[in-house]
């Protein structure tokens, strides 16, 4: 058949339909054929990502010969395993008893809570191997007898600034290396030529890989160098530390895989205004995540405080209106608290309700019980609320003691010496059983307290040297705490 002059010949060719482009969200990896705001899956903003075209079938073969064989898990050499002390004892109590071969540990916490000064003491202890005890410097000359090698990698400051931190705190030890970088390529070459027994990386959001595209800190950025890191330390079994930023709310800076990936997520919590500073886990996969250790941050260093009660309490020596003692949890760990309130007449129409350390929504609850079913007028008054030594007290264990404080300051009358009280307040008055009573009475107990209002019905046996006066309602455990002590 021959062709129209003026026209082109039909002309039979194969072409090979383009790949649709693929978008990917960084956080949960949902996939979509075009680009959207907010992800369909976790519903987060801007993480959806251009990626690579899906492929038809899995894109991994097996590898032969593999590096290591299966076994039987009864063969399985668990000595390896063993956690290594850090020696810091508190830090050593929330990660279950030290750090575990290979392991990754991600701290997180707000800038200038202390997040590179514990984890320099942690580096100084730990190098100095064995012999090194919490709370001491002890010296080990280079290759001596228990000395470990510890590398610190800092991508925030210079080497000077951290030498001259770590010689404030005293924190100097031979076999301590410092390096500042902020290439992962380099700090992986550092880790091949140090070969060090502990490798700590302040921080995560600094440190990027020039084979990936993005700025430092970027979810793509933090993934590749987690992964890096991760990878290393398994390769390795080199236990590493990895220091991480947080966002306005508190959760940690990049993607939420990287909480998945590491073995052991801390968070560093603290007030500026006190020195105490909390390490609790909140997650471990070798230890328990309910314990929490406190440590006191000055100008010289930090410390551990393996008995931290006397912080939260007033040495005054004097009973006065207004004050009365809880025990809280934080974790397992019971600590005293003193609750202190101040109600006076307030001149403005709609009165004043501050608290510090407190909840404000937990306050206005328990001054409606007070009003309903206690008689307590407040209306017409200011009322504070504070806690001493800026512990915060967040469970409702509290509510008992805040509320015979609030009685306590409007009566102006104190409350018996060595008293303290724990019970949740009911909206219908009634005094609610907590958790954990026996560990709370056994902590006051062991501070000096002799009277406790507790909730009715316990069934516990009383502390040595100690009384239990049992509430159901709001009402009888304000009779029963202002009652004498020697009835």
């Amino acid at each position: 058949m021959s062709a129209t002059p003026g026209t082109v010949p039909l002309v039979a060719t194969t072409t090979t339909k383009r790949a649709r482009p693929a978008y990917a969200c960084t956080e949960c990896g949902w996939t979509t054929v075009k680009w959207v705001g907010r992800c369909g899956e976790c519903q987060a903003w801007g993480t959806v990502t251009d990626s690579a075209p899906a492929q038809a079938g899995p894109r991994t073969t097996a590898v032969a010969p593999t590096r290591s064989a299966a076994r039987p898990i009864a063969e399985i050499d668990v000595e390896a395993a063993r956690a290594t002390p850090t020696g810091v004892g508190e830090l050593d109590r929330v990660l279950g008893g030290g750090l575990v071969p290979g392991a990754v540990v991600l701290l997180a916490g707000e800038p200038g809570v202390g997040k590179s000064t514990l984890l320099l003491a942690v580096a100084s202890n730990f190098a100095t191997g064995p012999t090194g005890t919490a709370g001491t410097r002890t010296g080990v000359a280079p290759g001596g007898a228990g000395a470990r090698t510890v590398l610190y990698v800092t991508g925030e400051e210079s080497a000077g600034q951290v030498r001259l931190r770590a010689e404030r705190i005293g924190a100097l030890a031979p076999s301590l290396l410092l390096a500042s970088e902020t290439d992962l390529a380099t700090v992986l070459g550092h880790v091949e030529a140090a070969e060090p027994d502990l490798l700590i990386v302040d921080s995560v959001q600094t440190i990027a890989s020039t084979e990936v595209d993005g700025a430092p800190g970027g979810t793509t950025q933090v993934r590749e160098v987690a992964a890096a890191l991760i990878a290393a330390a398994k390769e390795r079994g080199v236990p590493v530390v990895l220091v991480g930023h947080v966002t306005k709310d508190g959760t940690i800076a990049g993607p939420r895989t990287l909480e998945h990936l590491v073995d052991v997520v801390c968070q560093f919590e603290g007030d500026r205004h006190s020195r105490l500073r909390m390490v609790r886990a909140v997650k471990n996969r070798y230890g328990p995540t309910d314990e929490v250790g406190c440590f006191d941050l000055s100008e010289h260093g930090i410390v551990g405080l393996p008995d931290p009660s006397g912080l939260f309490l007033s040495h005054t020596g004097a009973a006065a209106p207004g004050s009365c003692v809880t025990v809280t949890l934080e974790g397992r760990r019971p600590l005293a608290v003193e609750l202190q309130s101040l109600v006076a007449p307030s001149p403005l129409s709609n009165p004043r309700r501050a608290t510090s350390g407190v909840d404000s929504s937990r306050l206005a609850m328990i001054l409606a019980v007070l009003h309903r079913h206690a008689g307590l007028r407040v209306a017409d008054q200011d009322v504070y609320v504070s806690t001493v030594g800026g512990a915060r007290v967040t469970e409702p264990a509290a509510d008992l003691a805040a509320a015979l404080a609030l009685v306590s300051a409007r009566t102006e009358e104190p409350l018996p010496p060595a008293t303290i009280a724990v019970g949740e307040v009911g909206l219908a008055g009634d005094i609610r059983p907590v958790t954990g009573l026996e560990r709370r009475l056994g902590e006051v107990a062991r501070l000096g307290y002799r009277r406790a209002v507790v909730p009715a019905g316990t069934g516990m046996t009383a502390p040595e040297g100690m009384e239990l006066l049992e509430a159901q309602h709001i009402r009888e455990a304000m009779g029963l705490a202002h009652a004498t002590g020697d009835q």
